[in-house]
């Protein structure tokens, strides 16, 4: 309870009752990784499927008409179907229907992120997944993500790279937590540190169940670790925006944005497409929050809470 009520007041101080709002969009599955934890490793018997430009399109429109002005582009760690040239297609293309725009995707180059920022994207969120290198490598079988040092350098080249913010996670539930709660935090501090104009945040990850594993759960840790955790990340960095995803249910996600978190997703399908008629390839795991768009938005306004769309202009 101290510790909620301190992560409280420093939210408050700096957020105000604001909570931003996106959706996922996932437009391929294809990788070239064998993350044993993970739906879209390329071991694992799924459904593959890569949308085209019209595909794509099709999708934004359909999120857009929700209200959403933020959409975090996703894609599967394969460089030879998802080239960065396709990434790039997809921001511009999503410039049409939002104002802001966050990647998801594999590690890349400098010079690779700012192309992908001169198409549209404003941010880029990496999931070091494990801060224990020995861990790392246990977990990480076969594919380019095995080179630990070059995942975890990954927002700072996109900072070089004209990138306005980056987001730090670590997968809850893969090693000791409180690890790499720790780890992940002092990587954002001297990252923030070092850049001092970057706009810094947090995801909040649990392990969840794959298609063809329903046994991989967060079995360690508990929603009473996560919102310490948290709360944690609030104090230490108060200004750092923090999202709670749909990895978490209602009731667990209704809570935390009144605590400590600052971003919501809704409208959420982690399949390829599901927005604008059925997915066309299978998800990269399950949601615990199916909730609509204007479900959300309901929520967050009976809270007191003000649902905001959009945090920036460019002028």
């Amino acid at each position: 309870e101290e510790i909620a009520q301190a992560a409280q007041r420093e939210t408050r101080k700096h957020f105000g009752n604001s909570v931003n709002m996106f959706t996922p969009l996932y437009i391929a599955n294809y990788c070239e990784n064998y993350c044993i934890y993970c739906g879209f490793n390329c071991h694992n018997k799924i459904r593959r499927a890569m949308l085209n430009a019209e595909q794509i399109d099709m999708e934004m429109a359909a999120i857009a008409k929700s209200g959403l002005q933020e959409i975090l582009i996703l894609t599967g760690e394969s460089r030879v179907k998802s080239d960065v040239k396709y990434i790039g297609e997809a921001c511009k293309i999503a410039r049409k229907y939002f104002k802001v725009i966050g990647l998801e995707v594999y590690p890349m180059n400098s010079d690779e992120y700012a192309y992908l920022h001169e198409c549209g994207a404003d941010y880029v969120t990496v999931f070091q997944e494990t801060y224990d290198a020995r861990r790392y490598e246990e977990l990480h079988l076969a594919g380019h993500k095995r080179v630990f040092p070059y995942r975890m350098e990954a927002q700072e080249r996109a900072l070089m790279g004209g990138m306005r913010g980056v987001a730090f996670a670590a997968l809850l539930g893969l090693a000791d937590f409180r690890k790499d709660a720790f780890a992940t935090g002092m990587h954002a501090y001297l990252l923030q540190k070092k850049y001092p104009h970057a706009e810094i945040s947090f995801s909040c990850p649990r392990l969840r169940p794959i298609t063809n594993n329903s046994e991989i759960n967060p079995h360690d840790v508990h929603e009473r670790q996560l919102l310490q955790v948290m709360c944690a990340y609030r104090i230490f960095m108060p200004f750092a925006g923090m999202t709670i995803s749909t990895r978490e249910c209602e009731r667990f996600r209704n809570n935390v944005v009144d605590i400590a978190a600052t971003k919501i997703s809704a409208g959420v399908s982690t399949g390829i497409g599901g927005h604008e008629g059925e997915e066309q390839g299978d998800d990269q795991f399950e949601i615990a929050d199916g909730r609509s768009v204007e479900e959300v938005v309901a929520a967050l306004t009976a809270r007191g809470l003000q649902p905001v769309m959009n945090d920036y202009i460019y002028v």
